[in-house]
């Protein structure tokens, strides 16, 4: 992807958002704190990057979605009728996601890392998840889960059974458990460095974004490549952006 910054307006990415956990409550709280952060970049945002586990679950049926987060559907449709262009990588837990928001909001969904090329720049953003050394349960689960067979079976479950055993598992997710901030163990823990680092050897990026880590961090890959994890909004509330050749991870403060 080719894209040409103007002056004076910037690129933004966020991941992690996981609304729906770990109640109800909260995830409005955060809902609403998600708006405010939208309603502050609204003016420069040039492109929005959405990074996955926006949702910390997801499932489109033919003819029904998960309730809730209408104020955050709103939000994204009212900036697309602005204008701003809008893409959103799924994650492990809205890999589900079909063709509701790009037929209903015009929100293009992507689900592979991507390569960019932002005035001269080039990053390789993405959510995260699979990538880099070990975690080889997870990455047959991705599979299965990822196939057309098994959406196909989940499909047929009715949604007031399929969406209510979702949730259930979903109130067991790590980032609905975690009590505290997760934790930065040393840089030959960092898989996701580790993948950055594999890629460098063979295609040179300025930049590599994700999510998935839960960890804002911002570390070398090579002497010109640096690699930025987005964090997450249940304890972090922190994002990026890409401005006059440069990334920042920022922290919203707008309480």
């Amino acid at each position: 992807m080719e894209i040409d910054l103007p002056p004076h307006q910037k690129i933004y990415f966020a991941s992690d958002f996981h609304l729906g956990v770990p109640h109800a409550e909260a995830s409005l709280a955060r809902e609403r704190r998600i708006i405010r952060w939208l309603d502050s970049i609204k003016n420069d945002a040039h492109i929005i990057f959405l990074m996955g586990d926006i949702f910390d679950f997801w499932f489109e049926y033919k003819h029904a979605i998960p309730k809730g987060f209408i104020r955050f559907q709103g939000k994204l449709a009212e900036l697309r009728d602005a204008g701003v262009p809008i893409y959103f990588f799924t994650g492990n837990h809205d890999m589900w996601m079909f063709e509701y928001f790009t037929k209903e909001l015009n929100i293009e969904i992507l689900r592979k890392p991507l390569s960019v090329s932002i005035n001269g720049k080039k990053l390789l953003i993405g959510h995260g998840d699979g990538l880099g050394p070990g975690d080889n349960l997870y990455k047959l689960q991705k599979r299965f889960f990822d196939s057309k067979i098994c959406q196909w079976l989940f499909a047929r479950i009715h949604p007031n059974l399929g969406i209510g055993i979702a949730q259930y598992w979903s109130k067991k997710s790590r980032i609905a458990n975690t009590k505290r901030e997760e934790k930065f163990l040393g840089e030959e823990k960092e898989y996701l460095l580790t993948y950055c680092k594999e890629q460098e050897k063979v295609n040179h990026h300025d930049f590599y974004i994700f999510g998935h880590r839960h960890l804002p961090l911002d570390l070398m890959v090579a002497e010109n490549s640096r690699y930025i994890n987005l964090g997450e909004w249940v304890h972090f509330d922190t994002y990026a952006t890409f401005a006059s050749g440069n990334v920042e991870l920022k922290k919203f403060e707008g309480k």
